[in-house]
C-alpha cells in the first residue's frame, strides 16, 4: 500500500530545483528523486513536473512512496561469514565461487539468497522494489568484503559514498610477470567488448571512466603480488586494467593466457580492505579479511 508525503515550500527554497529541494528535505538521493519524478510519483500543486522545475514559495509537493514489493527471490539457509552487523548494515566476507545476485543460470546459492534468510525483512527497498541490500558487487570468482544495507537510509548514504569515490577499497591480486614500477596508475575508460558480450575492454565507445592505482607488494617467481586501490568500481576493472598493461591476473580464464592456472579456481583477486563512513554514527569504520586458501597456497608456491 502506498503512502503519501507532503512537503511545503518556504521562501528560502524559492527558485531551487525540485530534485535539490526534495533531496535536502528527505532521505531520498537526487537520483532517487529524479526517478520518482519520471514515474509521476512527485507532483507540485497536484500537477506533474519535470526534474528541472524551479520551486515557488507556497508550492505543495506530494510524494507517493510505494510499499516495497517482493522480487521473488527465495531465502536460503546458507552460512555467511559476517564481520560486522547492526541495525543499519552488515559487512560480509564473500567466498570465491559465490554469485552476489541471482541471474539466469544462477538462481540459487547466491549471496542475496543467503541475505534474504539471515536478514528476513531487514533489507533496503528503494523506489517500490525490494533491493536486497546490495550497494556494490564483486565478481563470482573474486573473494572478499562487501557492505550490505539493511534499510533505505543506510542504502542511500552508502550509495552516495560509492558515487563520490570516498569508500576505501583495497584489493590484493597476483599478476603475471615482473611489474617493474613500485607503483602506478591505470586511467582508461571501460566498456563492453564489441564481439564478446561477457567481456569488457578499454574503449572510447559506450564506456565509463575508470581509475586504478596499484602498488607492488612482493616480487615472485614469474608473478607479482600487488594491491590495488580503486577510485571507480567498473565491472572487471582490475582484471581489464592489469591486462591492458601486460600483467593479467593469475588464474583469470577470461583475460589471462589460454593455459589458465586451474588450481586458483578463478582469478587471484581478493577484496581485502573495506572502509566507509557509517550512515548511522557518522564515524569511519574499516575492515580487513585474510586471503582465501587458494590465494595463500599459490602465493607460497611462487614466492622467491
Amino acid at each position: 500500500m502506498a503512502e503519501k508525503m507532503i512537503l511545503n515550500v518556504s521562501e528560502e527554497w524559492k527558485d531551487k530545483r525540485i530534485d535539490v529541494f526534495v533531496s535536502q528535505n528527505t532521505d531520498f538521493s537526487r537520483n532517487s528523486v529524479q526517478l520518482l519524478i519520471e514515474e509521476d510519483k512527485i507532483s507540485v500543486n497536484d500537477k506533474a513536473v519535470t526534474k528541472s522545475y524551479k520551486m515557488k514559495t507556497g508550492d505543495v509537493l506530494s510524494i507517493i512512496i510505494e510499499e516495497a514489493k517482493d522480487v521473488g527471490i527465495e531465502a536460503e539457509d546458507i552460512p555467511l561469514d559476517i564481520y560486522y552487523e547492526d541495525d543499519d548494515l552488515l559487512v560480509v566476507n564473500k567466498p570465491k565461487g559465490m554469485v552476489v545476485h541471482p541471474a539466469n543460470g544462477n538462481e540459487s546459492g547466491t549471496l542475496v539468497n543467503a541475505l534474504m534468510f539471515h536478514c528476513k525483512d531487514s533489507l533496503s527497498g528503494i523506489n517500490g522494489e525490494i533491493r536486497p541490500g546490495i550497494v556494490h558487487r564483486i565478481d563470482k570468482d573474486t573473494s572478499g568484503l562487501l557492505v550490505i544495507a539493511k534499510n533505505d537510509i543506510a542504502h542511500e548514504h552508502l550509495a552516495k559514498q560509492f558515487k563520490e569515490h570516498s569508500i576505501n577499497r583495497i584489493y590484493y591480486a597476483i599478476v603475471y610477470g615482473n611489474v617493474k614500477e613500485d607503483s602506478g596508475d591505470v586511467e582508461a575508460p571501460i566498456g563492453r567488448h564489441k564481439t564478446d558480450r561477457k567481456k569488457f575492454c578499454i574503449t572510447q565507445t559506450n564506456s565509463k571512466y575508470a581509475f586504478t592505482h596499484y602498488d607492488v607488494v612482493d616480487k615472485l617467481k614469474g608473478f607479482t603480488l600487488i594491491k590495488c586501490k580503486l577510485k571507480t568500481g567498473r565491472t572487471h576493472q582490475i582484471r581489464v586494467h592489469m591486462q591492458s598493461i601486460g600483467h593479467p591476473l593469475a588464474g583469470d580464464p577470461v583475460y589471462g593466457p589460454k593455459n589458465c592456472i586451474t588450481e586458483l579456481r578463478g582469478q587471484a583477486l581478493h577484496a581485502g580492505v573495506l572502509g566507509f563512513i557509517h550512515p548511522g554514527t557518522g564515524q569511519y569504520i574499516e575492515f580487513s579479511s585474510p586471503w582465501p586458501m587458494e590465494f595463500e597456497k599459490f602465493y607460497n608456491k611462487v614466492k622467491l
